[in-house]
């Protein structure tokens, strides 16, 4: 194969297969890591992390000293975005996020243009790591899905999340009107990560599971065709990846109608689903992050597994999900090895 300049990534993401697929892992800067855990440390107000471009870009970078990962991913939060449109967020230690009352959606969508300069420190960030990121590495720029950041916004914190699927139905106009401010807001974001040096984007919809098919159409591929649509209208012609967590059999619609460039699947995802969507376009994943964590031999036919159904096409080696904080760095170690160490 000739050897291309182009990082591995963005190589996978314009439909080439190559020797051997890139890796990088959902989660990879996080606290499985001991020198993420020290740098946390100095500050213990995660909001206020986020918002220090040294050190949202220092754990960035952490990753790819250790690992031969292909790309980095930003660090950042999914809820910056509602803070930056005016509802109060913070972190509780050991319990996870919580919101403040929901603003009405007319006080939200009055707040979308400020609320992309309210995130400049995430742009800040992508600038300091472009700076520092060798070349043939990509950088990865993400925003959470609308429906996703929405049922936070709606319940307060994170939940089962039938409470706001109820007010999908019962409610339909209020919803639908927060998910459009989510989308605009949504792709003026993600429009200034790729001005601040983003390669790729990346919509993580964590939330697409237990959606029948019409209100997965409405709450998850309708909104990310409106962004990815509203991204090119911006001037942004950068590869998107969409990730429809837990959607199922549904993926395959995603995959037929979202509009974005790859799909990302999860745990669930079957070799035949993973060939069937990668003859449209790209894909993502699919490891269990348990068995990351576990590790051993089971871990290495896994990945073996993978490498033979997917290689042979367009394919970018990930997690079905962010690895979990007390995944040993050997294995994850173990895990790039294997990868980068196959030849197709």
């Amino acid at each position: 194969m000739m050897q291309s300049d182009t990082p591995r990534l963005l190589q996978s993401l314009s439909g080439k297969t190559l020797d051997r697929p890139p890796i990088w892992f959902m989660r990879q800067a996080g606290r499985f890591l001991p020198e993420y855990r020290a740098l946390r440390a100095q500050s213990p107000d995660f909001m206020a992390f986020c918002k220090t471009p040294s050190m949202a870009a220092e754990v960035t970078l952490q990753p790819l000293r250790r690992f031969a990962f292909d790309a980095a991913i930003v660090f950042a939060d999914i809820l910056l975005i509602p803070e930056a449109l005016g509802q109060k967020v913070w972190f509780e230690a050991g319990e996870g996020p919580r919101l403040g009352e929901l603003p009405s959606n007319e006080s939200l969508a009055d707040q979308i243009e400020a609320s992309t300069s309210r995130l400049s420190y995430v742009g800040e960030t992508l600038d300091l790591v472009r700076g520092q990121l060798e070349p043939g590495r990509a950088l990865i720029g993400f925003a959470g899905g609308p429906w996703t950041v929405a049922t936070y916004m709606l319940e307060g914190r994170s939940s089962d999340r039938s409470a706001p699927r109820s007010l999908a139905y019962s409610e339909p106009e209020r919803i639908d009107g927060l998910i459009a401010v989510l989308v605009e807001s949504t792709a003026r974001y993600l429009a200034m990560q790729a001005a601040a040096g983003a390669q790729a984007l990346k919509i993580f919809e964590s939330w697409a599971e237990q959606l029948p098919e019409p209100l997965f159409d409405r709450l998850v591929t309708q909104p990310h065709a409106a962004i990815i649509k509203r991204l090119r209208e911006l001037g942004v012609d950068l590869p998107v990846i969409g990730f429809p967590r837990g959607a199922g059999a549904l993926v395959d619609v995603y995959a037929a109608k979202a509009g974005s460039d790859a799909v990302a699947l999860d745990v669930q995802a079957s070799a035949e689903q993973g060939r069937r969507i990668q003859k449209l376009k790209p894909i993502q994943g699919a490891l269990d992050p348990l068995l990351l964590r576990a590790g051993g031999v089971e871990l290495e036919r896994r990945i073996d597994e993978m490498l033979q159904a997917w290689g042979d096409g367009p394919y970018i080696f990930n997690l079905g999900h962010g690895i979990l904080p007390d995944t040993p760095v050997e294995h994850v170690q173990r895990a790039v090895d294997r990868v980068t160490g196959h030849k197709g």
